[in-house]
């Protein structure tokens, strides 16, 4: 197969990323037996003409690891920084391309964009589950939302079981992950010793690319004239059946941070315990096959309506539980979750 990029490589950069590297159709891989400039991992070799690279490896790329990166390269802006992974997570390079650091991993893809080149290749191998212990999901997932809610406090871990009602040892587990990942930082020792948000958006984007409900869904139509009728219709009964709630998706979005969308479908999240039939005979469903406007969403436990908040009435999910339902939405959620993070998060 014709070159259509050559990359001259560091001996030292390691067998694995070379492997890696020469992996990817269309480049090809040399290493320099002298090695190369102080400072430059790699050059780029394109159309006779050479660009230097910094090169970071690591084993597995997820969200957080990308906003790691992301803040490496701001120290060194006039050499572009280029990941080379065995495995790399959606999230991680969907950060990593809007940053503009270049990304070749083991799956087969391949995101390069440098003066007079422009690569985009997409892998099709599939990345294996994360190892890692305290995986931000369920319980552990609370306490992740709980410092996104207040990332300038000052934590201890018996403040961070109150408020998550998770015991101290998950806690503590959850805490010693982040720390690693270098999302928090600890101050102090002993009772004393408290932990501090200092990459919450690196926080936000783990939390999200980690926290994947599988819910059972029950669907249903509600007679309505108007997408905000169905909203408040549907937030009125389920109170007056005291079924507990909270809005999500675009309906929710709707009312903190309007944007420009048809709701065709309003999601909402209710407590586990409930059977289905309540939902039709106390909150004006109608069960339907085709042509639904509600859904109704039910996880094993009822961490989806943890910290929820009221807005004129209606019960809605906290903030950051609303972006990642957002950018799970396979209509125009990810558009909405990006103008959402933007006005209302901020991070």
């Amino acid at each position: 197969m014709n070159k259509q990029f050559l990359m001259k490589m560091d001996p030292r950069i390691g067998a694995e990323a070379l492997r890696i590297l020469r992996a990817i159709p269309g480049l090809g891989v040399i290493v320099a037996p002298n090695g190369l400039n102080r400072g430059v991992d790699a050059l780029v070799m394109f159309a006779g003409t050479e660009a230097p690279v910094a090169i970071e490896f690591k084993s597995r790329a997820n969200a957080a690891t990308a906003w790691h990166l992301v803040h490496t390269s701001r120290h060194r802006p006039e050499l572009p920084l280029m990941l080379i992974a065995a495995e790399t997570t959606a999230d991680a390079r969907r950060i990593l391309s809007d940053h503009g650091i270049a990304l070749i991993d083991g799956l087969g893809n391949a995101q390069l964009e440098l003066p007079g080149l422009f690569v985009r290749i997409a892998g099709a191998g599939r990345p294996t589950r994360a190892p890692a212990p305290s995986r931000l999901s369920g319980k552990a997932g609370l306490v992740a939302q709980a410092l996104l809610l207040d990332p300038k406090r000052a934590w201890r871990i018996n403040d961070l079981e109150e408020q998550t009602a998770v015991s101290s040892g998950l806690v503590h587990r959850v805490l010693a992950r982040l720390e690693a990942e270098g999302i928090i930082s600890t101050i102090g020792a002993g009772p004393r010793r408290t932990r501090h948000v200092t990459d919450p958006a690196a926080l936000l984007d783990l939390w999200a690319e980690e926290n994947v409900d599988k819910p059972v869904r029950t669907r249903g139509y509600l007679l309505a004239q108007t997408p905000r009728q169905v909203i408040n219709q549907l937030g009125e009964s389920l109170s007056d059946a005291r079924i507990d709630y909270a809005l999500t998706g675009a309906a929710a979005a709707s009312i903190i941070a309007p944007f420009v969308t048809a709701i065709t479908v309003t999601e909402v999240w209710a407590a586990a315990a409930t059977d289905c039939q309540e939902f039709f005979d106390h909150a004006s469903l109608t069960p339907v096959t085709e042509g639904h406007n509600v859904t109704v969403l039910q996880a094993r436990t009822d961490a989806p309506l943890a910290f929820r908040q009221q807005f004129g009435g209606l019960f809605i999910v906290n903030r950051f539980r609303l972006y990642a339902d957002l950018q799970r939405d396979k209509r125009r959620g990810v558009e909405q979750a990006d103008h959402f993070r933007r006005e209302v998060i901020g991070f």
